[in-house]
């Protein structure tokens, strides 16, 4: 690959995904180094000041300053436009950092967004807490319902804000006909994919606006580092995001960026991986008899719409013991292979009981509307022998009794 190829998107964009994960975005220095640089600086030296001075006022291309431009983080953005199939991204340092700056980048005191209520916690506490204290009203709706989302539009709506799949209950969203119906109302329509990445499923191919990522989760892979990464029109991006971003701070550090892209490099294999060995771990937890939530399973009731959206289910899925809180709590302490973690998304096994972690600070009566009960316990699937995974399981429900 020659030195600029990677960045140019004439020739990136007509790679496969897989080779857009390894190749696409990457920029070399006159070194020729194989791996991307690691540029750790918070600001650039200049020749004159006449360079600065036109870099500045958006005459000239280049470095600034690193809250605003950083040549391993401008790889990670390409490289994840290029996958996303997206005009333009821009990363963040966290995947909450990703949400928040979707919404407050374009939305106003008097703007209404509808939700889906199968949300991760942080996500419904930014607009029950964050955005009501500025004026921003929402309604959260069961976002599997379409016509639920045309009943709650109201003249000052001006985004859709939901996960497909959700976390933890993994309902998914009909992404052709909301982001459809948002369109035709005028409405942005804003998707969190962080549970399945572009390698399983592309919102922007079913019109989505803006897709919004936690990249701490599968496109790290390791549980290394934390970023966010939203994704979308380059109008949007540079007129929306791109100011609210640059003037309040929440940029990628350019370490995190660089162990981001290593991540890309395998996160094909790895979401497909992963999403098999769910599969696998899922039927044998359903077939002991225990109510499972995985699309990819016939019992699922969106199992139609998830072969239709998704390429994979992926690595998470969530199940539900009898009797509520401890003795799903007695099946985490049981593993003791899988790791009792709130994470998802890592290479490692893990299991968490979401009412007390994940989904804590929604309230009792938050969790029971998001369908999210005592009893259920969420897993994330790593890179392990499956047959293992299944004998720690097996043991954690006999030792609890289920």
């Amino acid at each position: 690959m020659k030195r600029t190829t990677g960045t140019d998107r004439s020739v990136t964009s007509k790679w496969r995904p897989a080779t857009q994960a390894v190749r696409a975005g990457t920029w070399r220095s006159e070194q020729g180094e194989t791996s991307e640089a690691l540029f750790l600086t918070s600001g650039y030296a200049y020749d004159d000041a006449e360079t600065v001075a036109a870099r500045f006022a958006g005459e000239q291309a280049g470095m600034q300053y690193s809250r605003f431009k950083n040549p391993t983080v401008e790889m990670l953005q390409e490289r994840i436009a290029a996958m996303e199939g997206a005009e333009a991204c821009l990363v963040q340092a966290s995947g909450m950092a990703a949400m928040t700056s979707s919404l407050l980048c374009m939305l106003s005191s008097g703007d209404h967004v509808v939700a889906g209520r199968a949300a991760f916690g942080s996500c419904r506490w930014i607009l029950s807490n964050v955005l009501e204290r500025f004026g921003i009203t929402h309604t959260a709706i069961d976002g599997t319902d379409n016509a639920a989302w045309e009943a709650a539009i109201r003249p000052n709506t001006k985004a859709f804000f939901f996960e497909t799949p959700a976390n933890p209950t993994m309902d998914l969203v009909d992404l052709e006909f909301v982001c459809g119906l948002a369109r035709s109302k005028g409405i942005t329509s804003i998707v969190d994919n962080a549970f399945a990445t572009p390698v399983l499923q592309r919102p922007l191919d079913f019109g989505a606006d803006v897709v919004a990522y936690s990249a701490t989760k599968l496109m790290d892979g390791q549980g290394r580092v934390m970023a966010g990464a939203v994704c979308g029109s380059k109008e949007w991006i540079e007129e929306k995001l791109s100011p609210f971003q640059r003037n309040t701070g929440p940029i990628c550090a350019p370490f995190n960026a660089w162990v981001i892209m290593k991540g890309l490099e395998t996160l094909d294999l790895r979401a497909r991986h992963q999403s098999e060995s769910a599969l696998q771990v899922a039927r044998f937890i359903e077939d002991r008899g225990l109510r499972v939530l995985h699309p990819w399973l016939p019992s699922h009731p969106q199992h139609n719409l998830a072969h239709r959206q998704m390429k994979a289910a992926g690595s998470v899925f969530a199940f539900f013991v009898p009797g509520g809180r401890e003795p799903a709590m007695a099946v985490c302490n049981g593993c003791e292979l899988i790791d009792v973690s709130n994470n998802i998304g890592d290479a490692k096994s893990l299991i968490c009981h979401p009412a007390t972690t994940t989904h804590h600070n929604m309230g009792a009566e938050g969790r029971t509307e998001a369908g999210i009960e005592d009893g259920m316990l969420r897993i994330n699937i790593g890179l392990e022998d499956p047959l293992d995974l299944i004998e720690d399981l097996a043991k954690a429900l006999d030792r609890a009794g289920v």
